[in-house]
């Protein structure tokens, strides 16, 4: 990889970082414009985040955060944990950007900018009258998510430079989510769900889980993280899946910002905070992206992977639409489903489930756990069904019994299904799927939906009865 920026790069990263500070300088001729702001923050990421990787790649070499490209001939080392850098990246901006959101309350709505010329009583100083109207619980939502995601980044790099045991990290993402919960239970509390029409004649029209919306809300701090970290081992598919998300994220946002939607719509707040943590998330991955794409130049390391799931966390609890969110990881559902015969040890399970690569012909094999004794007959009786639906595949002895059967990830699956592969067209057929899904998946939420449910949220399409 080349370790400086070339002529045609430099030019083009200082010309959309001059764009875009040109761009936050004018926002604040008017009201902040946070949306308008955050895109350009986004471009600034992007730059600052393309420029590091390029810079900083031989000292993460020569401190010994390296790596080998096992699905390559040439087995050079790349720089790894290029994921710390994104997150490093990130929580700068996001920090910068919190005056934005807040511009137009400092200057307009409190007893200071806005309200220079306007003739207070000392009394009403005093009992600072006008300072109610700063929206103190938009901000702490803002500050949580801060403090749970460089909580969650520290992880990552504790895993990237420790080797930390899956069973001892699977639990730490809900650790991490503690400042967001608490801020959740504060400011908003809500702990009732909407109830299908078909079950509300026996639960009635709101369920309230209690304590256990608060486990769900844990839960879903946990599976974000470990799910992405979960479905990696081939070149640019831990970040093109995040971006993928990242942006079906962004496009529900887009539709309840939408002219058709009415306005103003309860949510409006809940989907702006969305965007302001999506969009520059978006941009360090694109710079990430480039650089981790087939062939790698460089390794995103689990830092990367933990602080990705954690910002579609974060957004999902505080932006109101988790289950919104679970209908985009339809895919990392299936793959912890399918890999947890191996996760929890019903099945070997070698420490790296990667695809094989096969150096004579280039392409991808699906890798296999080798049975040193054979399975029990209850398991072997599952492994030749699945075998038998082209879930997996198996390969036994003279005596028909099993000696070796494919990794349980969806990666090896895909090269059961369509044979060997190159590694980009195997990174592209799961992207394809990952796209077709979470289409689908917002299809249901806003118009399947509706089958099930009275109305949906954005405030029309109301089911007729």
């Amino acid at each position: 990889m080349a370790t400086a920026l070339s002529r045609a790069e430099t030019v083009t990263l200082l010309s959309l970082s001059a764009a875009c500070f040109g761009i936050i300088a004018n926002t604040f001729h008017g009201n902040g414009e946070p949306l308008i702001a955050s895109i350009a923050f986004s471009g600034i990421a992007f730059s600052f985040t393309f420029s590091l990787i390029r810079w900083l790649g031989p000292a993460f070499i020569h401190a010994g955060l390296k790596g080998r490209d096992m699905c390559k001939t040439k087995k050079v080392e790349i720089p790894e944990t290029m994921g710390a850098l994104c997150a490093a990246v990130y929580l700068l901006v996001i920090i910068v950007f919190i005056p934005f959101p807040f511009y137009k309350d400092i200057v307009a709505a409190t007893s200071g900018g806005g309200n220079r010329d306007v003739v207070v009583e000392l009394e009403q100083l005093e009992t600072g009258r006008l300072l109610h109207r700063f929206p103190h619980s938009k901000l702490a939502s803002y500050l949580s998510a801060v403090l749970s995601l460089q909580a969650v980044v520290l992880l990552g790099i504790g895993d990237d430079l420790f080797d930390i045991r899956w069973r001892h990290k699977f639990f730490i993402p809900a650790f991490a989510s503690i400042p967001v919960l608490v801020v959740y239970f504060v400011d908003f509390g809500v702990t009732k769900v909407v109830v299908p029409l078909s079950f509300q004649q026996y639960f009635g029209e709101l369920l309230d889980l209690g304590w256990l919306y608060y486990a769900y809300m844990a839960a879903i701090a946990i599976f974000c993280p470990n799910s992405i970290n979960i479905l990696a081992g081939i070149n640019g598919i831990e970040v093109s899946q995040s971006l993928v998300i990242a942006f079906l994220l962004v496009l529900n946002d887009a539709l309840y910002l939408a002219p058709r939607t009415p306005y103003p719509h309860p949510a409006t707040d809940s989907h702006l905070f969305s965007l302001y943590l999506l969009l520059p998330f978006i941009g360090v991955s694109l710079a990430l992206w480039w650089h981790n794409w087939f062939p790698a130049k460089v390794f995103v390391g689990d830092t990367y992977c933990y602080f990705a799931g954690m910002v579609f966390a974060v957004v999902g609890i505080l932006g109101h639409f988790s289950k919104t969110l679970l209908l985009l990881f339809i895919p990392q559902i299936f793959n912890f489903i399918y890999s947890a015969p191996q996760l929890f040890r019903l099945v070997p399970c070698p420490r790296h489930r990667l695809p094989r690569f096969n150096a004579r012909t280039g392409l991808l094999e699906p890798s296999v756990t080798q049975w040193q004794y054979p399975p029990a007959r209850p398991v072997a009786v599952i492994l030749n069904v699945l075998h038998r639906l082209r879930l997996l595949h198996v390969e036994k002895n003279g005596n028909g019994q099993i000696v070796e059967s494919t990794n349980f990830t969806i990666l090896n699956l895909w090269l059961v299904w369509f044979g060997p592969m190159r590694e980009d067209r195997l990174a592209i057929g799961i992207l394809v799927m990952q796209i077709a899904c979470g289409l689908l998946g917002l299809v249901v939420r806003h118009r399947l939906a509706l089958w099930v449910f009275r109305e949906d949220n954005r405030g029309f399409n109301i089911l007729k009865r």
